[in-house]
């Protein structure tokens, strides 16, 4: 790749905003080209519309057009407090959707494996708009090949997710279960996920087994602060290699009503942004925002809050020493 200073040289047009108005023009994920064209590209922006795997609401299949669409408010500046805009640190694309059959169920996890290995392997990285919660275990499957070491796991979040692969106490555990509470469980059983040095930020709903995995509740949260939920973080994930993934419902509903299990207690907008913004320097090889459905929001505040969440998250990824 020929750069200069971060940037790509050979496609400069990959870089820095294209103004437009903000209720018309494109409406790909800040205004990025929409290409499948990786050369040179450093970050690609894929919806994942899967919402088959829920355990209460359906809807989440919308989320990835809904953030889309949102995000276009957002692209005429860089984020607020910032000293730097994303776009012009690395180049970033929106890749389209992955494409799977919603007949064939069973084949979907393959299917969202293969899309996201087809562009990590092409030497970008990837930022993932579900989508139900369990696009996760795929994504993560994908990266584990890459990688080959156990990833830490950044995950704001209502639930655990951590729950045993199987539909009630007696039933025995079943690896192949499409399950938006189970994935995380099944993710470490097969090694991808080092819990020991992950951390669940926003929980609020009771699981008995945390597997290992480092805990600070919504209430810790709460009563901690922002700068001690970063310090602790950056403590446990240190450098190793870092997925963050960032379920909506960490927000209270006041904040994100759009979505299908929504807790009360969680995060405001402003405590979830600003924990993010404080992980800059993190190992940060992937992302993804999940649970966004917009049958359920109002105003479209969960869809926004979404977007702004997510380009926190892209700014993360840009503070990499790479990038400067």
């Amino acid at each position: 790749m020929n750069k200069k200073n971060g940037k790509n040289m050979d496609r400069p047009e990959l870089y820095g905003l294209k103004l437009e108005p903000t209720y018309s023009g494109s409406t790909t994920f800040y205004r990025r080209e929409a290409s499948q064209d990786l050369n040179g590209v450093d970050l690609a922006v894929t919806g994942i519309p899967l919402d088959t795997a829920v355990t209460n609401r359906p809807g989440t299949r919308f989320g990835p057009r809904a953030v889309r669409s949102a995000s276009t408010i957002l692209a005429w500046e860089r984020p607020y407090g910032l000293d730097f805009n994303p776009v012009d640190r690395i180049a970033m694309v929106d890749y389209g959707d992955c494409y799977f059959d919603f007949g064939a169920p069973e084949s979907v996890p393959n299917s969202i494996e293969a899309h996201i290995s087809s562009i990590i392997n092409q030497g970008s990285a990837v930022f993932s708009i579900g989508g139900d919660h369990f696009v996760s275990y795929p994504i993560l499957k994908a990266h584990a090949k890459k990688y080959k070491e156990p990833i830490s796991l950044i995950q704001f979040d209502a639930h655990t997710d951590t729950w045993e692969a199987g539909e009630g106490d007696d039933e025995p555990a079943d690896e192949n279960r499409i399950d938006h509470g189970t994935m995380f469980y099944q993710a470490t059983k097969d090694g991808i996920l080092d819990p020991k040095s992950s951390v669940q930020i926003g929980i609020r709903t009771e699981n008995p087994d945390t597997m290992g995995f480092n805990i600070l509740d919504a209430p810790w949260v709460h009563n901690n602060g922002i700068e001690a939920v970063i310090k602790k973080t950056l403590e446990i994930v240190g450098d190793k290699p870092v997925y963050m993934t960032f379920d909506i419902d960490c927000l209270d509903p006041s904040y994100a009503p759009g979505t299908g299990t929504p807790v009360c207690g969680g995060l405001s907008t402003h405590q979830a942004m600003s924990i993010i913004r404080g992980l800059s320097g993190i190992n940060l090889i992937g992302m993804d925002l999940v649970e966004v459905s917009p049958a359920y929001d109002v105003g479209e505040i969960t869809a926004l809050a979404g977007a702004h969440v997510a380009m926190e998250m892209i700014a993360v990824f840009a503070s990499k020493s790479e990038f400067k």
